[in-house]
């Protein structure tokens, strides 16, 4: 009988001793890492979602871009390659300008070379797009400026055939960011490359 009540007293001693370890502290602690894991899960949530929506204006951007092709008697079958596009994030275009920079000319050097080396007879469309600020006429004339500014660049310089290359300007009306912050509105300015074959 004896041993019986000092194994019960050893298991109550167990379970008592477990359930103290826990302190308010270590409580605390776990919730503030479970806020923490929280939050960053809806951070990322809107990340994604973000991105869904920053997909699906690129990839109406890029069929709008075939249908123009096929109406020019363009392409006999549209098929999408490639999307390249040039922002302000590398310093390409400063606000209110059209004028490549070094930068932008390198990386359309690089982007040429590329087009060569594929041999094919593919189709360019050159899309320019502005920031949010100024009338929306402006910026459509503003986004057409920087488009043939690459256009022009490609031709002068690498000596792609004008006959594959097309310009057309969106101006304000395809934001990638909002346009209430300086880092938003340079995402905006920008100049989106789709090659068709």
């Amino acid at each position: 009988m004896k041993k019986y009540i000092y194994a019960v007293m050893l298991i109550m001693g167990i379970f008592v001793g477990l359930s103290g370890c826990a302190t308010p502290q270590y409580g605390q602690d776990i919730d503030a890492r479970i806020d923490r894991i929280e939050q960053g899960l809806a951070l990322n949530r809107q990340e994604i979602n973000d991105l869904k929506i920053t997909m699906g204006t690129l990839s109406a951007s890029v069929q709008e871009a075939i249908n123009r092709a096929e109406e020019a008697g363009k392409l006999s079958q549209g098929k999408f390659l490639f999307e390249a596009t040039i922002s302000d994030d590398s310093v390409f275009f400063a606000f209110d300008k059209n004028e490549l920079t070094d930068e932008a000319r390198k990386a359309l050097d690089v982007f040429a070379e590329v087009m060569k080396a594929e041999n094919k007879n593919i189709y360019i469309e050159i899309q320019g797009h502005t920031d949010g600020t100024g009338p929306e006429e402006y910026n459509l004339e503003l986004g057409s400026k920087r488009a043939k500014s690459v256009m022009k660049y490609l031709h002068m310089n690498h000596n792609l055939p004008l006959r594959c290359m097309n310009e057309f300007s969106y101006g304000e009306s395809r934001p990638v960011a909002g346009n209430n912050i300086r880092k938003n509105r340079a995402k905006n300015r920008r100049v989106t490359i789709v090659g068709m074959v």
